[in-house]
């Protein structure tokens, strides 16, 4: 899945797969996880979040199902 860098503290890419519904969040840890069934405002939400670790945080981490992919 193809991601773009964000500005973040702790997150250093996003990507979004809108035909499965997945969101893919690469973290300057090198960790990469895939949440799924994630609607697209809720991808567009992080992208325009002033802080992405503090959306993250609220309206993602805790909210969906994930797998890590590294």
């Amino acid at each position: 899945m193809d991601r773009q860098l964000v500005r973040s503290s702790n997150i250093r890419s996003v990507g979004y797969d809108p035909a499965i519904m997945i969101l893919e969040i690469e973290f300057h840890s090198g960790n990469i996880y895939q949440y799924l069934s994630v609607p697209e405002n809720v991808y567009q939400g992080l992208l325009q979040a002033s802080s992405k670790g503090s959306y993250f945080q609220t309206y993602i981490k805790e909210h969906f199902s994930f797998r890590q992919v590294r």
